[in-house]
């Protein structure tokens, strides 16, 4: 099993950190700094380490932070700084910049290509909107991919574990950025703009699809990718619009049949097989949900593109039912639908034995 990411914040990051900033800083008491990061490190979850190592960071520079940013703009340059070893320094500048704009923005677009400063710039987009977003569109074109990056990650709606900021969840001041790199020759771009659009999606799927359309219609070397993977949580709520911009008929499509075991045992895997026939030539989009009272989880099954009505497609899986600390699953009854573009074509009871 894979070790939890907290696990990532760690003597190895903290000595990073501290050696790329006691090369900046000759005086920086490396040491002190270390046993105050590592000091009760491993009884916190991961962004209560980034903020305690932070802390310890701002305590051992002692310096005012016009002073301190250049400091960690240079450490950049003396270590190998990463996620991890990077993060607190993020986390400091969001901490201690606020009053300054300028020295803030310029040390987050220094650090950013070594540990992504979405959460960091957070604060900045708050408390100087308009100033704040000029500094992130001039990020937009600029030739580094991390920078280019930010601009639509920082700036997302709904960022995941970033602070909420009011006036991006309304989405005209971010699609200027969005449209400068929809199309951006680095992956690592154009996920963060189909990322960012899919927020849009969840609050404003209108000005999402109406997004979406035009870019289908203008095309573009990446275009058909990103509009995909932007409309996915459309598409998981069969919304016929968005099935329409990947080629598929909203409603197309039957259960020939489904087969689902009777009863699984909670932590184990529920089996079930399905086959699909196609209604007209075109894509399959085919997801199942997990019903029971009060909850209702749609999950992606497989796409499948039909050469001609008839054809028919037999897909066999297995759902897991392995606890998660996120989200309890009570023991009971349950059922699984079949969706086929949009529909749901076919439902069977189950029961989860604790």
């Amino acid at each position: 099993m894979a070790s939890p990411l907290k696990d990532m914040i760690n003597a190895t990051s903290v000595a990073a950190l501290a050696d790329g900033v006691a090369a900046a800083r000759g005086v920086f008491p490396r040491d002190r700094f270390v046993a105050r990061a590592l000091a009760g490190l491993d009884g916190l979850e991961l962004k209560a380490r980034v903020g305690h190592v932070a802390r310890a960071l701002h305590a051992s520079l002692d310096l005012p932070f016009p002073q301190a940013a250049p400091v960690l703009r240079e450490a950049t340059t003396h270590t190998g700084l990463d996620m991890w070893s990077g993060w607190p320094a993020t986390d400091y500048v969001a901490t201690h910049g606020v009053e300054h704009l300028d020295e803030a923005m310029n040390t987050l677009a220094v650090i950013t290509p070594f540990a992504t400063a979405e959460f960091a710039v957070r604060p900045y987009l708050d408390r100087y909107q308009d100033i704040a977003l000029k500094i992130v569109r001039d990020w937009a074109d600029d030739p580094d991919e991390h920078l280019r990056r930010l601009a639509s990650e920082g700036t997302r709606p709904r960022l995941p574990w970033g602070a909420r900021v009011r006036w991006l969840m309304s989405p005209g001041p971010t699609l200027p950025i969005l449209e400068r790199l929809r199309d951006d020759p680095s992956e690592y771009v154009r996920r963060s703009v189909a990322n960012h659009v899919n927020d849009i999606a969840k609050d404003h799927p209108d000005t999402a699809l109406a997004v979406l359309r035009r870019w289908h219609a203008e095309g573009g070397e990446h275009t058909d990718r990103v509009v995909r993977h932007a409309a996915r949580g459309l598409l998981r709520a069969g919304h016929p619009e968005a099935l329409g911009l990947v080629g598929a008929a909203h409603g197309s499509g039957t259960v020939e049949s489904l087969v689902v075991a009777d009863t699984v045992v909670t932590g184990d895997r529920l089996p079930f097989t399905v086959t699909v026939r196609a209604e007209e030539p075109g894509p399959l989009l085919l997801k199942y949900a997990v019903c029971r009272d009060g909850s209702r989880r749609v999950f992606h099954l497989a796409e499948r593109v039909a050469q001609g009505a008839g054809d028919t497609f037999t897909l066999a899986r297995a759902h897991s039912f392995r606890p998660v600390t996120t989200r309890a699953e009570p023991p009971g009854p349950r059922d699984l639908e079949m969706i086929v573009n949009g529909e749901v074509r076919a439902t069977a009871p189950f029961t989860l034995l604790p």
